[in-house]
């Protein structure tokens, strides 16, 4: 692995990510609920969106993060209509882990946070190690 994989990328840089929360981002419709508001894996997926804005443009050619740990709390309710802008900030890195700290708002209040960590991999090499799979034996 290069040693200088993460240098472009830092505590403290920031990305985020926005919806208006429509019918199709509601729970019953997701399948993770049976009230019409916001689905938490759809503010999950604005929580993994808002950290990629934060560093996958820093990473190498040929490089991108995986998200591979995501610990985080859904707090209220958002109705539809209303629009959520999640937050990504890095708080540290490792040899190949960016560690963010995780917020989401609506137009009123914090809706969840939570903390998320991404692996940066090697395209290629992860494709070769998927695709072992699929072969039989």
């Amino acid at each position: 692995m290069n040693a200088n994989l993460l240098e472009h990328i830092a505590p403290g840089m920031t990305g985020e990510a926005t919806l208006v929360v429509a019918a199709e981002h509601t729970a019953p419709l997701v399948g993770s609920g049976k009230i019409a508001v916001l689905a938490t894996p759809v503010m999950i997926n604005l929580f993994e969106a808002a950290a990629l804005a934060a560093c996958e443009h820093r990473l190498p050619a040929g490089h991108q993060s995986l998200g591979t740990v995501l610990d985080i709390r859904h707090i209220a309710a958002t109705p539809v209509g209303m629009q959520v802008r999640a937050t990504a900030t890095v708080t540290a890195i490792g040899a190949r882990t960016i560690h963010f700290k995780l917020e989401a708002h609506d137009e009123r209040e914090l809706i969840g946070d939570g903390r998320h960590e991404r692996v940066v991999v090697n395209v290629v090499r992860f494709d070769e190690r998927v695709q072992r799979k699929t072969t039989p034996g």
